[in-house]
């Protein structure tokens, strides 16, 4: 069990203009943390500073550029030693089955998962550093419970968050022996901007300030797997432990009902 998250640091986070990563920024710069915050409006990130002078480093990116990523590479070796990196940037778009797009797809995958290993390259050698000066570092993913189960029209989402678990877990392991820690986020459903425009409704839909403080307190136990809320997360993941067969009928039955509703 880590104990970083229970005194100010230093940390990067990225997603930090709206939905979670804005409720995260918060409340990690009420506990006193130096926050490097990463977004694509310059003017939400202003914002954003404005509450928290001399606490808040803008350091404005589209998380998917590796041009805009070595620019922010460059302002966190500035402010070394950084000890933690929350990468919460992300998109969702579902896929409307009649009109199939591998576009849309890749969008998918191209944010929430390219976009995470390009911010991980960047930040990387900064949290080498902290652990060459003996100090804690840490990983922190942001993904998704959405994967456990093969929710209709959710092909591209629920890939690109099964792809950046599995990428993350794996990253733990590698980096194990450098005493990095890597904790994987794995939310419900949470009301922020993306989920706004979702059309369909949404069991245990939480605020993203209840995502975040869910996320700090996971943090400050040093847990590896957050996930939230409880009764989402158990029931899918028991729908997962079913037979296949009866995962795809209930899949398939859930489908249809969307597509029911959609056409009334």
């Amino acid at each position: 069990m880590s104990d970083l998250f229970n005194r100010p640091i230093t940390l990067w986070l990225t997603g930090a203009t709206s939905g979670i990563g804005h409720a995260l920024a918060e409340a990690l710069l009420k506990e006193g943390h130096q926050v490097v915050a990463t977004g694509r409006r310059k003017d939400a990130l202003a914002e954003l500073a404005s509450t928290a002078p001399g606490q808040v480093i803008i350091a404005p990116a589209d998380t998917t550029s590796k041009a805009d990523l070595e620019g922010v590479q460059k302002q966190l070796e500035q402010v070394r030693p950084v000890q933690a990196a929350i990468l919460n940037a992300g998109t969702c778009e579902y896929l409307d089955i009649a009109e199939f797009s591998a576009d849309l797809i890749e969008r998918n995958v191209h944010t929430n998962v390219i976009g995470t290993a390009r911010s991980i390259e960047a930040v990387l050698p900064s949290l080498r550093e902290a652990r060459r000066q003996g100090l804690p570092a840490q990983l922190v993913i942001v993904s998704s419970s959405a994967w456990w189960f093969p929710f209709g029209r959710a092909e591209g989402y629920g890939a690109s968050k099964a792809a950046l678990t599995y990428f993350a877990q794996s990253l733990r392991a590698d980096l194990a022996a450098e005493g990095i820690q890597v904790t994987v986020v794995s939310p419900g459903f949470v009301k922020t901007p993306l989920t706004d425009r979702n059309d369909f409704p949404m069991p245990f839909l939480i605020s993203a300030e209840d995502a975040a403080q869910r996320i700090v307190k996971g943090l400050h136990k040093g847990q590896s797997e957050i996930q939230f809320p409880k009764r989402f997360t158990w029931m899918l993941r028991g729908f997962s432990a079913l037979p296949q067969g009866i995962i795809d009928r209930m899949a398939a039955a859930m489908a249809r009902k969307q597509n029911q509703d959609d056409a009334k």
